[in-house]
Formats: structure tokens, C-alpha cells, sequence
């Protein structure tokens, strides 16, 4: 077939030519097979099919394996950009819930309030209500419509009060708006994801605490400083918060593995393998005490770690960390059943090199995110499809989400427990409340990529 591009679809063209040569899945699609076409113009045909490079791109994907983390960008901009923690955003991030006794109307509750963020300053916390947007109640129809105004730039957020009317049930609980409100306007900002340090002082331990929201390279001189604190400190318990971390960059969590570690220098951390086309890439990502133009690595030299996860958002390079390091050390995973992604994605352009921004087609800006590689520890395990299973087993809810690092703060507490009785409570959830979206920023979308 001649390699020439169709000049009434190039960005068709780029599309199909660079998921047959990188995705990891390409044997098992058949519009993806090398001799899927016997000329040029059946070739052309097929491109010309399909209304956008979107809807292509879609029909590659594999099915269901591959629903959800394989993406296409209209503007690679945008994504360099979310790659380096650069969003629009307000500074919250919220899940939504059914209002109790209802299946269609719906509340929201604050989970996470970015440092110096618009929402921060605005004073918001973590674990408010919220029943309505721009003064009109929520429903299930508004949180599948991106068009609704708490998506857009702009809104208002009418804030309730949860009251469990002293019953451990939720049959019985009410949600009233109490008049309180608060106006939003996304901004550019960049999240250091490094959320929080903490040196927690316990009888007969001295704990670290770190909520780290994304593995982003741009700050892994940030993170590295964190673990100076800890080791000054003489940190001897360390718990990471990966609640809201959907991953990130590889070679960032072999340096936070390492950071928690340094007795495993130059051994194998993770290894990543690629599709047929692409085994020369394969690679060991190891242990190592020094970051690339970022100086010596703090290590505290643990060989026990607590972390702390959620179903819909713990996901990509968080459960990386948690598996590779499950082959060295003692990994006590709290909180809930992770995401279960253990494949990796690279950034291909429209250029020779695909991985490469030397010489990119200028007549266009798309970009593709697939997936290109399989992860596994050393002991060539992978993450189940399924998530991580963990060892206490917790269901945060919104009369639960109390200020993070609050040692009362339960997935925390349950951290401390361990560490001080080795008391390990059984599974342990509040509200029965029926989760209907957790929702992420452009920045904490679920991946987990290896720089080009």
C-alpha cells in the first residue's frame, strides 16, 4: 500500500497508520491488520467512511478492554499542557450522589479543594454540600451532560445541609439547601501535586504523610524535597495518599518508589513491554538514588508503606507504585478496590518519529494518547484488570471526608491504627449512598504514561 498520505483525510491517514504501527491491541482489531487493504483507493474509501478523526479513532479502540483510557486531541497543546499539572480549573473536584429515597435527583460533595486554587481562596472545604448549581436543583441528567453549567467556566454553587436524622441508615436522610453560595470562574492553574507533607508525631513512631494527587515529572524535585522533610524528621511510618491520583509518569513513580525505599538501588522497579512492532522499546524502569537534573533522591529506607485509595480515581501509575513495590516491601493498601489499568500510553504525533515533535504535520494539531505498553513489577506481574484489592477495606462518604491529614480523618486513622495495635478493623462504610459519578479534572484523568 503506497505510504503516501490521502490528502482528503490526512488526519484520518495519520490516525490509522500510527494505531496500526504503536497500539498495543493493533493484533487483536481487525481494521488495524497489515493487509487489511489491497489498494490505495479501498484504503481511501475506508478513511472517507468515518465524519471525523474522533469517530475513527473510536473504532479502533479494543473493546472492553481498552473503553475508556486510550485518547484522542483535537490540540496537543492541551495535552502537554495537562501533562504538566496546566488546567483550566476552579479548584474543586466533588463526587455525586443520589439524594436518599430518590433515582433521579442528585447532590454533590466537595472531595478535594486545590492548594491557592480559586476554590481555596473562595475559602471552600472538603466535605461540603451542594444541591443545586446556578440556584437549579441537580439531577442524573445534569451530571451525564457536559453542557450543564458546573462543567462550564462559569457557576454558582448552592450549598445544603446533610442531616442523617441520627439514624445509621440512609433511607431517612434529608438534604436542605441552607441559602449558602458560592460563585466559581476556572482560571489557568498548575497543581503542584505534592497536596500535602505532614510530620505526625505518635507515641513510639513518627509518621509521614504525603497526599500526592499526580505523577508529574515537572515537580519531582517538589517531591524529593518532601522526603528531605521526612527524613529530618526521622519519619519511621509513612503513609501516601493516592486517593485522587489517576498516575502519571512512570519514571516518577520509580523515583517515589525510591524515595520510600534505597536499599533496592539499580534494581528492577517496573518493566513495560510493547507491541511487535515496537520490542526495541522495551524497557526497565529501576530503583535508583538520583534524579535526572534534579540532584541525590531522600530515601527513608522503609520496608513498609501504607496507601490510601478509591474505587473510580486510585488508578494508572498510583497502582504501579503499590505493585511494584508489593515485590519488595510490605504494601498495606486502605481504603477501597482500585481502578485496575496496568497499561501505559506514550503521545504520538503526526511526525516521522511519532513519539517525536520534530517536524509535526503543521497542518494540523491532533495527537493521539494510546495505549503502547503492558506494565509489570519484576516479578512480571501486572496490576488485575479487576484493581487492588485492600487490606482494610473503607468506603469514604460525604459525612466521612473530613480535612486530609486530620489524624480522626478515617482512611488516616485506620493508618494509625496499624501502625501504633496492629489492629486491622474490618471493612467499614457509612452512608449507604448510591455513588453515581466521581468526577475529574482534566488533570486527574486515569493514565499512566512514559515520556517521549
Amino acid at each position: 500500500m503506497d505510504d503516501n498520505a490521502i490528502a482528503s483525510s490526512d488526519i484520518n491517514d495519520f490516525v490509522w497508520k500510527a494505531m496500526n504501527f504503536v497500539y498495543l491491541y493493533q493484533p487483536e482489531i481487525p481494521d488495524l491488520a497489515n493487509d487489511r487493504f489491497s489498494t490505495t483507493d479501498e484504503y481511501s474509501d475506508y478513511l472517507d467512511d468515518f465524519s471525523s478523526p474522533e469517530e475513527l479513532f473510536e473504532s479502533l479502540r479494543f473493546q472492553p478492554i481498552d473503553a475508556r483510557f486510550s485518547r484522542i486531541y483535537s490540540n496537543y497543546f492541551d495535552l502537554q499542557n495537562q501533562q504538566q499539572g496546566l488546567s483550566l480549573s476552579s479548584g474543586i473536584e466533588f463526587n455525586f450522589y443520589l439524594v436518599p429515597g430518590s433515582n433521579t435527583d442528585v447532590f454533590g460533595a466537595i472531595t478535594l479543594v486545590l492548594n491557592n486554587s480559586v476554590a481555596d481562596n473562595l475559602g471552600l472545604e472538603r466535605g461540603q454540600i451542594f444541591r443545586a448549581v446556578n440556584n437549579v436543583p441537580l439531577t442524573v441528567n445534569d451530571v451525564d451532560d457536559l453542557s450543564d453549567p458546573i462543567y462550564q467556566d462559569s457557576f454558582t454553587l448552592n450549598f445544603a445541609d446533610y442531616d442523617n436524622n441520627g439514624t445509621p441508615e440512609s433511607a431517612d436522610d434529608t438534604i436542605t439547601l441552607n441559602g449558602e453560595s458560592a460563585s466559581l470562574n476556572k482560571e489557568a492553574y498548575t497543581e503542584n501535586p505534592v497536596h500535602l507533607a505532614q510530620v505526625i508525631d505518635l507515641p513510639d513512631a513518627t509518621v509521614g504523610y504525603l497526599m500526592y494527587n499526580a505523577f508529574n515529572s515537572s515537580f519531582n524535585n517538589e517531591l524529593n524535597a518532601a522526603f528531605s522533610e521526612f527524613s529530618t524528621a526521622g519519619v519511621t511510618e509513612l503513609v501516601i495518599d493516592l486517593r485522587y491520583n489517576g498516575g502519571g509518569a512512570i519514571q516518577t513513580a520509580a523515583y517515589l518508589g525510591s524515595m520510600i525505599t534505597g536499599q533496592f538501588t539499580d534494581q528492577v522497579f517496573s518493566r513495560t513491554f510493547y507491541n511487535d512492532n515496537l520490542q526495541n522499546l522495551n524497557q526497565d524502569f529501576v530503583f535508583t538514588n538520583s534524579i535526572e537534573d534534579g540532584g541525590s533522591i531522600n530515601s527513608l529506607n522503609l520496608s513498609k508503606v501504607y496507601v490510601l485509595t478509591t474505587n473510580r480515581r486510585t488508578a494508572s501509575a498510583s497502582e504501579l507504585l503499590i505493585n511494584s513495590l508489593k515485590a519488595y516491601i510490605d504494601v498495606v493498601v486502605i481504603g477501597e478496590n482500585t481502578v485496575g489499568k496496568t497499561q501505559a500510553s506514550r503521545t504520538v504525533y503526526d511526525s516521522p518519529g511519532l513519539f517525536t515533535t520534530e517536524n509535526i504535520n503543521p497542518s494540523h494539531t491532533y495527537a493521539l494518547q494510546p495505549l503502547v505498553a503492558n506494565s509489570t513489577n519484576v516479578n512480571d506481574q501486572l496490576v488485575p484488570s479487576t484493581g487492588l484489592i485492600p487490606d482494610i477495606e473503607i468506603t469514604e462518604t460525604p459525612s466521612t471526608f473530613r480535612t486530609l491529614g486530620d489524624i480522626n480523618e478515617p482512611l488516616l486513622s485506620a493508618a494509625i491504627g496499624d501502625i501504633l495495635t496492629g489492629d486491622r478493623p474490618l471493612g467499614r462504610s457509612f452512608e449507604n449512598l448510591t455513588l453515581i459519578k466521581a468526577n475529574q479534572s482534566l488533570s486527574k484523568e486515569q493514565i499512566m504514561y512514559i515520556d517521549n
